[in-house]
Order: structure tokens, then sequence, then C-alpha cells
């Protein structure tokens, strides 16, 4: 079959694996084609065991797969065939040097830019999937600009707005999609011809253009700005259990508000995940380059917010538990940093089980999807971890639960014959308020819920 346009996405994880299937499904006529250098990665693809877990991305990767969507470690011949290439490769925290802990560690990203300088024959958009820093395509444009073989390269960007474990339906049926490009006449051209391949499913009064600038630097205020109402809810939820308010009760007061709304106004034990705190410090490493220091300061105190939260949960089970658990068995319900997604990445559970493991606590982990993730996580820590998908046998003998993630399997659990399993007295720690408080304490658990009186026999 002959293709109208070549697309090229070069890397092959959570942001450019689905945005890829949707895009192919949707536009049989393209070819797309999802280059990555790890080739376990890449066969993953080629196979029914995903190596990302997201409702429904298995059926649409079946459904183009080997029709117009591949998926390849040939990166060269990629690059040489594109019209379009999405640079959508890993910009994970810098660990060293300037910036460290908080600016984007872009050398992973610089190397695909003098890659695909290396290998085109010919005019290419360049489309930033990745999270970047606001002005990263400058210095994109620069290193394409050096090239010696009079090749013109448009860079666009165009940010993923994608929240795991609903990263299909986020690109079916997107909020916005947002394209920024450069206010020149082959900058609206190519922003033109990005948003044709949205306009295939997408209404177009939700395709957005900007310019450049603003499209970077929206990816990373969207984020700072969920994350700033979750850290705002929780620190509230601290003042509930000094007060006996009840936070639900309070979420829905203030969410009913129509200027502020229910979304991310639910107490928890943090967020997590490999966005918001990595944009937050990239954020605030920005603010800083520039001489923002209060502007930063305000952005910076939601991570600390967030971190205070997960220290909170911890103290209160220790506490609760009579100031000791050494050797008291505790099931972790959940691992992933949310529901229905197997990323751990940033988890606050990651954090819970460390401290846990610390005043030496017997673990065991219960999650459906992140227990392969949980290994790597906790893999060289001293203390005793179990690794059990049944939550029945993960709670036989144990003295306490902790829901970390907010999987609606653990809401139909059968409580009853959890209790009877467990050594006495038996505490639930709930982490999302998911499960029936009352209900738990009329079994007979002790329960010790976020923002909420807590429910005790003693």
């Amino acid at each position: 079959m002959k293709f109208s346009k070549n697309i090229l996405c070069i890397g092959a994880g959570y942001v450019g694996g689905p945005t890829m299937a949707i895009i192919a499904l949707k536009c049989p006529s393209y070819k797309v084609t999802v280059v990555d250098v790890n080739e376990e990665r890449i066969g993953r693809w080629n196979s029914d065991d995903l190596p990302i877990y997201e409702p429904g991305l298995l059926d649409a990767v079946r459904a183009a797969r080997g029709k117009n969507l591949f998926f390849s470690t040939a990166i060269p011949e990629g690059i040489r065939a594109a019209d379009i290439i999405f640079v959508s490769v890993n910009t994970p925290t810098k660990t060293f040097g300037l910036g460290a802990g908080m600016a984007s560690d872009l050398q992973y990203w610089e190397k695909t830019a003098h890659q695909i300088v290396t290998y085109s024959e010919k005019p290419k958009i360049i489309v930033e999937k990745s999270t970047l820093p606001v002005r990263t395509a400058e210095a994109m444009e620069r290193i394409l600009s050096e090239n010696k073989k009079n090749i013109h390269f448009e860079v666009v960007s165009n940010p993923e707005f994608l929240a795991e474990g609903s990263a299909v339906n986020d690109l079916l049926e997107p909020d916005r999609v947002l394209i920024g490009s450069q206010q020149t006449e082959s900058g609206f051209k190519a922003a033109r011809e990005i948003a044709a391949i949205y306009a295939h499913w997408v209404p177009i009064e939700k395709i957005i253009t900007t310019n450049l600038w603003s499209a970077e630097l929206s990816k990373l205020v969207a984020n700072a700005f969920l994350a700033q109402r979750i850290s705002s809810i929780n620190a509230i939820s601290a003042l509930c259990e000094k007060t006996d308010a009840d936070v639900a009760e309070i979420s829905f007061a203030v969410g009913s508000d129509t200027r502020i709304g229910f979304e991310f106004i639910n107490a928890s034990i943090g967020f997590g995940g490999s966005c918001f705190k990595k944009d937050i410090l990239n954020l605030v490493y920005i603010c800083r380059s520039y001489g923002l220091n209060e502007v930063a300061d305000y952005w910076e105190k939601v991570v600390k917010m967030n971190d205070y939260q997960q220290e909170r949960f911890v103290k209160k089970i220790i506490k609760e538990m009579f100031n000791t658990i050494v050797a008291k068995k505790i099931v972790l319900l959940g691992f992933a940093f949310k529901a229905n997604t197997g990323d751990t990445r940033e988890s606050p559970g990651i954090y819970l089980a460390k401290k846990l493991l610390e005043e030496r606590a017997a673990l065991v982990i219960c999650d459906p999807q992140a227990l392969e993730n949980a290994r790597k996580d906790l893999a060289g820590l001293e203390g005793e971890v179990v690794y059990e998908p049944d939550p029945y046998r993960a709670t036989q003998a144990a003295q306490a639960i902790a829901v970390i993630t907010e999987w609606d399997v653990f809401k139909k659990l059968d409580f009853e014959k959890i209790f009877a399993g467990m050594r006495k007295p038996a505490f639930v720690f709930d982490g999302r308020n998911i499960l029936d408080h009352r209900r738990l304490f009329q079994i007979g658990f002790n329960v010790f819920p976020l923002g909420k009186p807590s429910l005790t026999h003693f």
C-alpha cells in the first residue's frame, strides 16, 4: 500500500507508543513507525505483552499493527523515510551537575537531534512530544540548522496531556490538542500539517495553535496547577484530622464552586508519577534561573507539601500501631502511583515501603499490575518483602493494611474474610479514602482515613 505520509516516532515509551497507536488507528493513509534503541521494549510492542499497561491500548495496537503501525529498532532507516518526526525520548530530572534534582536531563533529546541531522536526506517537520523546558526548541533548531546538506527542518511543539490509566481515552477524546510553532510562514504551514493529523478525529475547535514558547511552557504549567490542587487539599486533610472535620465533605463543598470544580481535590497519600514532581521542579529551576526566587519558592512548596503528606502517613502508621512495627506484617494494597497503570515512578509506595523497612516491618506488596516494577524499585533494600498478587493470601496473618493505590478491585474485597485471617488488633490505613470506613469498623478493624476522624475500638 502506498501511504500519503510517513510519520516516525523516536521513543517507544509511555507517550510515544500510545500516541502513535491512536494516530495509526485514526489515520489509515499514514504509515506510522515507532523506533527505540531498546530491543526488548520493541519486541514487546510487537507482541501481545505490551511494555506498558493502559486500558484499551492492546486493542488499538492490534487493530493497526502490521497494517500502518510498525515498531522497529532501525532508527537510521526510519529517519531517512520520515516526513514528520515526533521526538518522544525520556527527559528525566538531572541527577548530577548544575541543576541536579530539578533541571531536565536533555542528553537523550540532544543525541536524537544529532541523529536526525546525520540520517536525514530531505526536509522534515520535527515535533517535540517529550516534556521539555521552555525555549528548548531554540536549541533543537540550532542543532538541526547546523547541517551541511542544506536541509530545512521546522520544529513544532505538541506537548502531551495524557493521564496514566486513561491515556487511550485522553487521546481519543482530548480536552485540547496544543500545537506551537514559529510565527513564520513555514512555521504556520508546519503547524497546519500537524493539526491535519489530529483533525482526522479531533474537533477543529479543540485544536489550539500558539507560538512555540507558549506551547512548551503550557505543559509544565498545566502539571504544576494540577499538582498544586492535590497538595492544597492534602494540606487541609492534616487540619481536618486535628479538628474532626471531614476532608471529603470539604472537598465536595469546595468542588461545588464552579470556579474550582471537583477534579484533583481528593485527599490522598500524595501524588506520584513521572510528570508532576519532575515538571514542577523543572519550573522551579527555570524561575530561579531568571531570578524569580519568590515564584520558585511558591511552586517548590507544592512538592514539599506532597513530601509532608507521605511522611505524615508513615508516622501515623507507626504511632497508631503502638510506636513499634518491628516484625509486624503490613500489607501495602497497591504500589503503582495511581490506578489503571503499572507505573511506579515517584510512587508514594516507594517512600512508604522504604520507611517501613527501616522500622523493620515485614512487608507484603499487593498490586494488580505493578509487582514487576515494585521488585525493581525495592531491590537491594534490607528487610523482608513479599510480592503477592492475591489480596487474600497477602493479608493472611497480617496486622495492618495500608491502601496506596485506588484500584477498584480493592473496594470490592471481602473484608470480613480478610479480617478473619488477620492478627488482632487489625488496622486499616486508607491512603486513598476509597474504602467504606464505617463498615470496616463494624467488622472489627481500627480504621485510619486521611483527613477524617479515626474509628478505633481502643
